[in-house]
């Protein structure tokens, strides 16, 4: 039973996470293959975020029973913050061989070994940061690297403080080291990942590294190794990050500033720690020390008791701001959580979608506007790949983190290209190298 299959989805962090596992799996004698079917053991990383994730996850486990019937030998296994929130029914209904959460796996190769085994047990000091993950399923050009893990926000709707358990970081060092190895592999674009990367603080003896200072430390590894970050909370980015970004050209001009509503009384229910007016002066920052800097956000409709009114400001910050992307979803409840617990999920679901469209034509709108602006600039590029729908087209993504496509010519991946923006679509910048 040497041949295991992993299969990630959800957030970046699962994706940096499940290189954590290959690399585990790999150093006790397993052999990672690219198909389920060549599988002796099928390991699952997903998230518990959402109710649509966790839906999906259980049908793909249903499906993977009819491979186990044709192969009895077959172990099933999910990892992760599904795997810690729904241990029990995972074993008893959905009948999987393994279940380990986010901080087990390094006991993975032992829980292959038994019948079935469980181990969901959290840590207060486990970062993996003595583990350099194995690059699974990449295209050689960009990368993740965990530079922290858990969360203490504690956001009303939010399941994560209670799958990955407290906040804590790792050492500088070994993030730079990290860092420096996937450049020497040919990366060329690396995220730097946390539940909160703001909060990231590395204490050794009388030293203390913050999150500005770690992103200085990975950015001066070379000048053509972009980097980037995600996620921040707005009550936690500083002056001196901004500052950061703006002094080194490598930093990507990109930041991901969840919003989640636009009113103040939804911020308060959801346990932000931010007003609207607190997030609007960050934004102004940025703005002023960075013009050119591109922002995304995260939104959510239909959150518990959410009026019209409440949803119209939503919309209101959305058009203020004027964000190039954002990640939009519709409240879903999850078991556990402060909302759960004290708050009635009383909007109803086709009121729920109707508002979520809303918020998504007016985002498309936004996008539009914004990649309109680019028409006629030239920006460097960092061609990561093929385009999927035009083989003789690159793709890449400028600092902004906006994608662009354009003819081959004689570039290859990995390189650095000036492209000038001729059109553009919602999602999508086209160009020509120049």
């Amino acid at each position: 039973m040497r041949n295991v299959y992993i299969e990630t989805y959800g957030c970046q962090m699962n994706q940096a996470d499940s290189g954590i596992v290959g690399k585990v799996l790999v150093e006790h004698g397993f052999s990672m293959v690219d198909s389920d079917k060549e599988a002796d053991v099928i390991l699952i990383n997903t998230c518990a975020v959402r109710d649509n994730a966790e839906k999906r996850i259980h049908n793909r486990v249903h499906d993977l029973q009819a491979l186990k019937k044709k192969k009895p030998y077959l172990k099933i296994g999910i990892l992760g913050c599904m795997a810690e929130r729904l241990k029990e029914s995972l074993v008893k209904e959905d009948k999987v061989d393994i279940v380990a959460g986010p901080d087990s796996y390094r006991k993975i190769p032992e829980l292959i070994s038994q019948s079935f085994a469980v181990d969901v047990i959290l840590s207060d000091k486990e970062t993996y940061e003595d583990i350099i993950p194995m690059e699974l399923n990449t295209d050689g050009i960009s990368a993740f690297i965990s530079i922290m893990r858990g969360c203490e926000n504690f956001c009303s709707y939010c399941v994560v403080p209670y799958t990955r358990g407290r906040e804590r970081s790792r050492s500088a060092e070994s993030v730079v080291e990290q860092a420096k190895h996937l450049f020497d592999l040919g990366y060329r674009d690396i995220t730097l990942l946390g539940q909160n990367v703001n909060s990231y603080l590395y204490k050794a003896g009388n030293k203390k590294i913050n999150f500005a200072q770690l992103i200085v430390m990975v950015a001066q590894i070379d000048p053509k190794l972009r980097v980037r970050f995600a996620t921040s909370h707005p009550k936690d980015i500083s002056e001196e990050l901004i500052d950061s970004i703006a002094k080194y050209d490598n930093i990507c001009k990109y930041i991901h500033l969840p919003v989640q509503s636009g009113s103040d009384r939804m911020l308060k229910l959801m346990n932000r720690k931010y007003s609207l007016e607190d997030y609007k002066e960050k934004i102004r920052m940025i703005r002023n020390k960075i013009p050119d800097c591109s922002l995304s956000t995260d939104v959510i409709a239909g959150f518990c008791s959410e009026t019209l009114e409440d949803h119209q400001a939503t919309l209101d910050i959305m058009s203020w701001v004027g964000y190039d992307s954002a990640y939009m979803f519709k409240y879903s409840e999850r078991p556990g959580t402060l909302a759960a617990k004290k708050y009635k999920d009383d909007i109803s679901e086709e009121e729920k979608v109707r508002r979520l469209n809303e918020i998504i034509a007016l985002q498309r709108d936004l996008s539009l506007k914004s990649n309109q602006k680019d028409v006629g600039k030239v920006f460097e590029v960092l061609v990561e790949g093929e385009s999927k729908r035009d083989s003789a087209k690159y793709f890449g993504r400028t600092s902004q983190n906006k994608v662009v496509v354009f003819d081959k010519g004689s570039q290859e991946k990995g390189n650095y290209v000036n492209v000038r923006i001729e059109s553009c679509t919602s999602a999508t910048l086209l160009g020509s190298i120049c």
